[in-house]
């Protein structure tokens, strides 16, 4: 019984994602707007969203069967910062007092809690503007989470982006909508690398993958990919 209340409790919290993300379409009333809303600052609320779950992620992970009870009070002490909204504090990196994500990273790099501080060290570097060392610092995560692993190439193509290399951007985000198995996740990549692909005048790539969301997720995309196949016509 507990484990049906567990199921419809993430069933509720994966429809409460969509709703949020629906409503920001909705916000989204002409092209010009929408790709201004969506080309960076959306793809940082959606990665800084995720810090939250890898926060539990880990707790289940290396709290319950620790292999290196050290790098998990480091982890941990890095997500509170960060659950406080002290981002400094959280990347670390600057003594050994406070090593958070970045010391953590650098102390244990061969571990999978190491490598997971890599991941959320790459999203404060992203923040700060960064965007090389967030890149290198993401391509360090690894993980079997088909969903984690297109998370890491999503916000890897953010950091080419605000490199001013959008064309490598968009095969990351191709990687990104191709690595996982998640309905919504493969959406939301499909879109973004539509998105990109437009504004870098590859009509063609543009069109298809807004196909994709016609033909596949067009419950999650409230009809919006017919009006950027048209763009792919005329812009």
């Amino acid at each position: 019984m507990a484990k049906l209340t567990k199921n419809a409790q993430q069933e509720q919290e994966g429809k409460e994602t969509v709703e949020f993300f629906k409503d920001l379409d909705k916000e989204a009333l002409n092209t010009e707007r929408f790709l201004e809303r969506y080309s960076k600052p959306l793809s940082i609320v959606f990665t800084v969203l995720v810090l939250g779950v890898l926060g539990f992620f880990a707790y289940k992970q290396f709290v319950i069967a620790p292999k290196n009870a050290e790098a998990v009070k480091s982890f941990l002490a890095a997500q509170k910062y960060l659950a406080e909204g002290k981002d400094k504090e959280a990347l670390g990196g600057k003594s050994a007092a406070n090593p958070g994500f970045l010391g953590t990273y650098n102390e244990y790099s061969s571990t999978d809690i190491g490598k997971l501080s890599a991941y959320n060290a790459g999203i404060l570097k992203f923040k700060e503007g960064k965007f090389q060392e967030a890149y290198d610092l993401l391509d360090k995560f690894s993980s079997d989470n088909k969903t984690m692993t297109a998370m890491k190439y999503g916000a890897m193509a953010d950091a080419k982006s605000g490199l001013n290399k959008n064309d490598e951007a968009l095969q990351l985000l191709d990687k990104a909508a191709s690595a996982s198995d998640d309905p919504y996740t493969i959406y939301y990549f499909t879109r973004k690398a539509g998105i990109v692909a437009l504004g870098l005048k590859k009509n063609a790539e543009a069109k298809k993958y807004f196909s994709a969301i016609d033909e596949k997720y067009q419950d999650y995309d409230n009809g919006m990919s017919d009006s950027y196949i048209e763009m792919t016509k005329y812009y």
